[in-house]
């Protein structure tokens, strides 16, 4: 039966999410052929007249009518092309090989610290609501989340990086190498993104640790001698699990885009810089093959963190109340 159910969630939440990419597609495509500019005319220069601008722009296919484009792109999206730059003239699955590896990097190692933040902070103050400590961290968290992210990182390399000089102000790996051979690129960027996320996530973790922690068979066992560790391990975190999974499932899928201000600040090699480029030389192909993918990352975390829920909590695998 749990079995059966669970097959029925992913295949509903399978198909839910295919016609919502497609929407998407259909949105990014007709978004990005609004967007002011014009690939040719940018690749041109100013100098160049009218005839030359219409030759190029009907070499490049974008004199056709947009049904017609949406078809042959969206077609090539269900062969595993995304399409190729107007540009650079390479598949946008090869421009964003390099830089989707960065940001999943960043993505990944930032989420584990906003997880393991947001918990010790929950901990902390929704075992003993209203005490002076609970007081303390919850008035920091709400001035952090309070602050742009683009303020934080700023004092950040303020601090370590201009006054201290213990940490560099850019993240730039070496020639042909990656982020993971200068790991010291990586710490702003991630103490950026970590301190926004662990205290926003942190007071959900809060509320939840708190109504565990005031739960019945929370008080049970205490009042059988349970030591206090071994309530919060076996009784108060179980209980949490199923609501912070799509918390945290949401909040990881969202550092897929909300990494940009963060890979802008530190000249990160990440998918803004291929997205900051593509708007600026109006490469709709990037940004629609680019940005299509991002929405699929997205949806499918959202898949993931909804299953999560589902096998944490017994009582929605059963079906019980």
């Amino acid at each position: 039966m749990a079995g059966r159910m669970v097959f029925f969630l992913v295949a509903r939440r399978f198909a839910a999410t295919v016609l919502t990419l497609l929407v998407v597609s259909m949105a990014l495509f007709a978004g990005a052929s609004v967007v002011p500019g014009d690939a040719a005319a940018g690749w041109l220069g100013g100098s160049a007249t009218e005839e030359e601008v219409a030759a190029l722009r009907h070499e490049w296919g974008l004199d056709r009518p947009l049904a017609v484009r949406y078809a042959e792109w969206i077609t090539g999206v269900l062969r595993g092309d995304l399409g190729t730059g107007l540009i650079s003239g390479q598949p946008v699955t090869e421009m964003v090989a390099e830089p989707l590896w960065s940001t999943t990097l960043l993505v990944l190692i930032a989420g584990t610290g906003t997880i393991v933040l947001a918990f010790v902070l929950g901990l902390a103050t929704g075992l003993r609501p209203g005490s002076r400590l609970d007081r303390m961290l919850s008035a920091a968290s709400l001035v952090i989340v309070a602050v742009p992210s683009f303020v934080i990182a700023s004092l950040l390399v303020l601090l370590f990086s201009g006054t201290l000089g213990l940490l560099p102000a850019v993240s730039h790996p070496p020639l042909g190498g990656t982020p993971l051979d200068r790991p010291e690129i990586l710490v702003l960027p991630v103490a950026s993104i970590v301190l926004f996320g662990g205290a926003w996530a942190g007071r959900i973790v809060r509320a939840t640790v708190a109504d565990a922690n005031s739960a019945p068979n929370a008080r049970a066992a205490r009042l059988a001698g349970l030591p206090e560790h071994q309530v919060v391990w076996r009784h108060v975190l179980p209980m949490t699990v199923p609501a912070n999974a799509q918390v945290f499932g949401w909040l990881i899928s969202s550092l897929f885009g909300g990494t940009a201000v963060v890979e802008v600040i530190f000249d990160y090699p990440g998918l803004s810089q291929v997205l900051l480029a593509a708007v600026h030389n109006h490469d709709t192909a990037v940004l629609e093959g680019v940005g299509l993918l991002l929405a699929a990352i997205i949806l499918a975390s959202f898949v993931v963190a909804d299953l999560a829920a589902l096998l944490a909590n017994p009582k929605a695998r059963t079906g019980t109340s």
